[in-house]
């Protein structure tokens, strides 16, 4: 895989790491701008963390299928997690080891 193919792909894996990390905090992403009706309605918090969790599950998939290491951008535990694929309540919960050890989204 060339240099620039494996940068597009970190790059991408950081959006969709950020994206999943906004969701969770309940914070602003693309997503409410596509669906502004939805805002409204609690379900929508829900599917816009599933929707973020499968967009990093694709990316991971993506680097592994390509052979390009993408680990390094995250905990032990949110590895696990991900190596999982299911986003469970215990993700949802525990996706920052203590809610004052990781800075979160931004």
């Amino acid at each position: 895989m060339g240099e620039m193919s494996a940068q597009f792909l970190y790059a991408k894996l950081g959006d969709a790491k950020i994206h999943f990390e906004r969701a969770l905090d309940c914070k602003h992403t693309e997503f409410d701008d596509l669906y502004p009706y939805m805002i409204e309605h609690p379900q929508f918090f829900w599917y816009k963390r599933y929707v973020a969790w499968s967009e990093l599950l694709t990316i991971v998939k993506l680097c592994d299928e390509l052979k390009v290491e993408w680990h390094e951008q995250f905990t032990d535990r949110q590895v696990e997690y991900i190596g999982k694929r299911v986003m469970s309540s215990r993700v949802l919960d525990e996706w920052y080891e203590t809610n004052d050890a990781k800075e979160h989204a931004g």
